[in-house]
């Protein structure tokens, strides 16, 4: 079967199954595994990133692809029958934001990541029609860039003067797996499917040559946690808000949810005080925890409108929100206006990283090392480059130049081999680098 033909194959199953759950909006679904046959496995397959690194077996997914025709009918019949065994994660770390703490991430098996992949494709139709549309991490066709602009757009329009920050402390390791999969038994009930989803939960984390069996959370890395995550924070959050915070508020009210980043805007103190006062309980039930100190009540009324409801002239806070300060200031035209700028320690990373990799390779050729250093701009540009932000792209853009230089002067034993005369002369004439630009256009007019 032909790429275009299998993908509308699937399309076309996405779309019968997401008319049943529209359809039977409080039912089980008990059959739904019958979709599951070799053309789901090889779009699944297509799906997987060709770069993500390989799991436990230090398998890739181009080798994998190499017998593709002989593993996905053996991988589906065990699936189906119950005998597939679900390998541990391997498990690595990663620097957090602007701290001494690690991010844990799950690095799958390739044949895991297939098998997780097609299990997604087949729930996603299901729960897109259930979950509401102030969640935006992890959705088809939704970006970070589109929940910032919804963030927006709500904050300016319902004049906004107190944001709640919410910050979960790890979730993704705090997860109850028993809430998980009462959750998922809710709405689904074919045996195969939860029985994946079972396996996968207690899978295991190998680390350091060792594994272990971790008894609450979702490995992030793995391919189906996060829809398994919105499905949990659906409950946890997103209902009780949708159906019992906006129900008791006085004033106006709204949330943006980003995965376990998520923000809530209130017109009046006295509610915002009230969810803060009971939202730690909320999550509590569900066996999560909100850090005490960064989930915090910020002010952030419209400097010209004055006090904190009102009644007297206040200075607003500033938050961030998906990688990204949040703070009012001056538009072009002269208005008060809801700006963003790179996150302080988003920004160190970025640096931090960058220095990290030029000092690794300040071996190679200057043009293999100028070109990496491109793309490492570009990509930065193509998430931070939003409207307002220049300065801090800016930053970054020098930043990048400085780091470069220092770690090419080392290369030599000779203090002077690198001056920064000669060093401007080549920034000028041979690796110029890409400018700062605006790649997401924010609207800032009056408001």
């Amino acid at each position: 079967m032909k790429d275009t033909q299998r993908s509308e194959h699937v399309y076309t199953k996405q779309r019968r199954i997401a008319e049943i759950a529209r359809q039977r909006p409080t039912e089980r679904l008990t059959a739904l595994n019958h979709y599951l046959d070799v053309e789901w496995l090889t779009e699944a397959y297509h799906r997987v990133r060709r770069d993500s690194a390989p799991g436990v077996d230090g398998q890739r997914v181009s080798d994998y692809g190499q017998h593709l025709e002989e593993q996905l009918p053996w991988l589906l019949h065990r699936a189906k029958r119950g005998s597939y065994v679900a390998p541990p994660v391997k498990r690595v770390h990663i620097p957090k934001d602007g701290s001494d703490e690690t991010r844990p991430i799950g690095m799958p098996t390739c044949e895991d990541k297939v098998l997780q992949r097609a299990v997604a494709m087949l729930l996603e139709p299901i729960y897109e029609e259930a979950f509401y549309d102030f969640s935006y991490g992890f959705r088809p066709g939704r970006s970070p860039h589109q929940a910032l602009e919804t963030f927006w757009q709500e904050a300016t329009g319902l004049g906004v003067r107190w944001v709640l920050e919410v910050d979960i402390r790890k979730y993704f390791d705090s997860v109850n797996r028993s809430n998980l999969l009462g959750l998922v038994g809710q709405r689904i009930g074919d045996g195969v499917v939860l029985r994946l989803l079972s396996k996968w939960l207690q899978a295991g984390v190998m680390e350091g040559g060792q594994v272990h069996y971790p008894e609450a959370g979702t490995p992030q890395g793995g391919v189906i946690s996060p829809l398994l995550s919105n499905i949990y924070l659906h409950e946890v959050f997103d209902r009780w808000f949708a159906e019992v915070v906006r129900a008791r508020m006085q004033g106006r009210v709204f949330t943006v949810r980003f995965a376990d980043d998520l923000v809530i805007g209130f017109t009046h103190r006295k509610d915002a005080e009230r969810v803060y006062r009971v939202i730690f309980q909320r999550f509590e039930k569900y066996g999560l925890k909100l850090h005490p100190e960064k989930t915090r009540l910020v002010p952030f009324g419209r400097p010209e409108k004055g006090g904190l409801d009102g009644d007297w002239p206040h200075e607003p806070g500033t938050f961030d929100f998906l990688g990204f300060t949040h703070y009012w200031g001056k538009s072009r035209k002269g208005y008060w206006v809801i700006r963003r700028k790179t996150a302080a320690k988003r920004l160190r990373r970025t640096l931090r990283a960058i220095g990290e990799w030029c000092r690794r390779n300040r071996h190679h050729g200057m043009w293999e090392q100028f070109k990496v250093l491109v793309r490492k701009l570009e990509g930065h540009y193509a998430y931070y480059g939003i409207t307002g932000n220049g300065r801090c792209l800016e930053q970054t853009r020098t930043g990048t130049q400085k780091l470069w230089r220092k770690w090419l002067a080392r290369r030599s034993r000779e203090s002077n081999a690198l001056t920064w005369e000669r060093m401007n002369r080549f920034l000028k004439e041979t690796f110029v680098f890409p400018p700062a630009r605006v790649v997401h256009s924010i609207y800032e007019a009056k408001p």
